[in-house]
């Protein structure tokens, strides 16, 4: 038997979009999990898995991803039409009240979620990302989003994911890098492995000045009294030490969880991530 259910909603623009949703009770509030921007909901399953039933937890593929549709206008993948999905998916379920985990894309998806309805938001995990971002990182990212690679078998796909990102998880082994890579292709209607993912999610990074995006300083100001957890990958590319310090510096109830030996983004599922997530969860309040 499934841990969860899939279940779908529509986006304002016509949309249909997909979550998993693991059970847990009503009278907490629920965890909402939004992942990087290639990803999808299947990065979330074994923390999903450890922390159901004694949480609800809603994992969501964002537009373009997983399960989800692709957009019509592929200008629609940016952080605000995001937004705008999950808050549509916050009112369809009537979630009043909820803690955000955030990697990567998704943090700074939560952190614009808490700028329009801060009173909503019980607790936060930004997992390597902050207000700043590194340009090395944000060059890597832009050299692979929306380039299509295929592969013949799972090993295939798998040794391809141990060759890109081997510097990010160095204590990786095979079958981790199988797991992976079964998070981040699907298999297609020729029999062939492909990234899960619209490739035209790349097209707004290719407009000039399209850098440009909301203060994000701001956007986290916002969580300043709300019980926080900054995970960092310790060599990240994506989120410097010290915009991490600074990041916890600036909230009343922040806390830097570093995870040494690892890049962007932390899978959530090392040592000192699942300790640092669970003092987050003792601090929510029911």
């Amino acid at each position: 038997m499934s841990p969860y259910e899939n279940r779908y909603w529509w986006s304002n623009d016509g949309v249909r979009l997909h979550y998993r949703d693991y059970p847990g009770p009503a009278d907490r509030p629920p965890i909402l999990c939004l992942p990087g921007l290639t990803r999808n909901a299947r990065d979330y399953d074994d923390l999903a898995r450890r922390l159901s039933p004694a949480w609800r937890v809603i994992a969501i593929d964002l537009r373009g991803r997983g399960e989800s549709g692709y957009a019509k206008d592929p200008m629609s993948y940016v952080p605000l039409s995001y937004v705008q999905d999950v808050e549509a998916l916050l009112g369809e379920l009537g979630v009043d009240r909820y803690v955000a985990f955030g990697t990567s894309l998704g943090g700074i998806v939560t952190m614009l979620l808490a700028g329009t309805a801060h009173e909503s938001v019980a607790g936060v995990l930004l997992n390597d990302v902050g207000p700043d971002i590194m340009a090395e990182g944000l060059s890597r990212i832009r050299g692979y989003v929306g380039k299509s690679n295929t592969w013949p078998t799972w090993l295939h796909a798998a040794r391809a994911v141990a060759e890109a990102n081997g510097d990010v998880y160095p204590a990786f082994t095979l079958e981790d890098w199988l797991a992976m890579a079964k998070r981040l292709y699907r298999l297609n209607s020729a029999g062939r492995i492909v990234l899960d993912y619209d490739m035209k999610i790349a097209e707004p990074f290719r407009v000039p000045g399209n850098e440009a995006g909301p203060d994000m300083w701001r956007a986290l100001a916002v969580l300043k009294d709300v019980p926080t957890l900054v995970v960092r990958g310790a060599v990240s590319d994506v989120l410097s030490a010290t915009t991490a310090e600074q990041m916890v510096a600036a909230l009343d109830h922040g806390e830097l969880v570093t995870i040494d030996q690892v890049g962007h983004a932390p899978t959530l599922s090392e040592p000192a991530a699942v300790a640092g997530i669970d003092r987050l969860l003792s601090r929510i309040a029911i």
